[in-house]
């Protein structure tokens, strides 16, 4: 779906004024008919606005995600309430941190764990043998 107001380059909340002036302006005639058709009946305009609304709501939350459209899709009418990833908040980008981190982790805890282990059961073994050598005596 195109976003209308974004293609005329007004805001959602502009007058029937600065509409129709926009509309008379536009050269595309695709855009203008749809315009005229649906920004400039009332009851059209509120079921555009509460759509608009909605996609935009999506078009955020996918931002937020990090998803976005192929370059494919770049340019093209579905494409218009698509936004830039949000990296600096992204959700996955934070789970995938925390996850390395224990991941580091874990693998330190294993690298170091066999030479102890060795160790302690050497120990052990020593420890057993001078006690079992003690009773024998």
């Amino acid at each position: 779906m195109r976003d209308l107001y974004k293609r005329l380059g007004l805001s959602p909340d502009a007058s029937q004024e600065a509409i129709h002036a926009a509309i008379d302006a536009c050269q595309h005639s695709a855009l203008k008919a749809d315009a005229q058709m649906v920004l400039q009946v009332e009851s059209r305009r509120d079921e555009y606005d509460a759509l608009h609304a909605a996609l935009s709501d999506i078009g955020l939350l996918r931002a937020r995600l990090g998803l976005t459209h192929g370059a494919y899709w770049q340019d093209s009418v579905a494409n218009d309430f698509s936004l830039p990833p949000d990296n600096v908040c992204s959700r996955q980008d934070e789970l995938v941190e925390r996850l390395s981190h224990a991941a580091g982790w874990h693998n330190r805890w294993r690298e170091w764990r066999a030479p102890w282990l060795i160790a302690g059961l050497f120990a052990l073994g020593v420890l057993t043998g001078a006690a079992l050598c003690h009773m024998l005596l």
